[in-house]
C-alpha cells in the first residue's frame, strides 16, 4: 500500500532544507515515486545555479529519468511541495507522470513568496503575438521541410 503522506513529507523536507538552510532557491521540493519507491528527488536551485529552469519538479524528473534509463515516466507519481508552475506541469505532462500530489497552491506561493505564475497560465491561452512575451512565427516553410523529412524517416523516434 502506498503511503502518500511519507512521500509528501519528503517533498516538504526537501523544500524546507533548500530554501531555509541552503538558501539555494525557493521552497520547492519534489519526489518521483514508482511502485512505492522514490526514484528521483529534486529541489529548487534557481538562485544557486543561476538557472531559471532549475525547479524542483524538473530536477526530480531528470533524476528519475536518469535512474530509470528512460524519458517515459509512465506509472510514476509526483509529490511536490507546491502546485507546479506551467513549466513544471508541462514537464510532468511530457514525462507521462501518472498523477501529481501537491502541498501548497499557486495562490499560497503568491501570498507567502511573491511567486506569480497565474499570468503565465493566462498568457499561454492567448495567440502568440498577444502575449506579454510575444511569440512570432518566422521561417515556417524551412522548418516544415525538416518536419516532413522527420515524419518520412524510417524508424523515426517516437515520443
Amino acid at each position: 500500500m502506498c503511503n502518500h503522506r511519507q512521500f509528501m513529507d519528503r517533498a516538504v523536507e526537501l523544500a524546507r532544507h533548500t530554501s531555509l538552510i541552503e538558501k539555494a532557491g525557493g521552497p520547492f521540493g519534489c519526489v518521483i515515486v514508482r511502485a512505492g519507491t522514490i526514484v528521483g528527488e529534486g529541489v529548487n536551485r534557481v538562485l544557486a545555479e543561476r538557472d531559471p529552469t532549475c525547479h524542483g519538479e524538473v530536477a526530480a524528473i531528470r533524476a528519475a529519468c536518469s535512474a530509470l534509463g528512460t524519458h517515459d515516466l509512465s506509472g510514476c507519481v509526483m509529490y511536490t511541495s507546491c502546485e507546479p508552475c506551467p513549466m513544471c506541469y508541462a514537464a510532468a505532462w511530457w514525462a507521462r507522470i501518472e498523477h501529481i500530489y501537491y502541498g501548497a497552491t499557486i495562490e499560497d506561493a503568491m501570498e507567502y513568496g511573491d511567486f506569480d505564475d497565474l499570468p503565465i497560465y493566462e498568457a499561454v491561452k492567448l495567440p502568440g503575438p498577444d502575449r506579454r512575451l510575444p511569440a512570432t512565427e518566422l521561417g515556417r516553410a524551412a522548418m516544415l521541410d525538416v518536419w516532413k523529412a522527420f515524419r518520412d524517416m524510417p524508424d523515426h523516434p517516437h515520443y
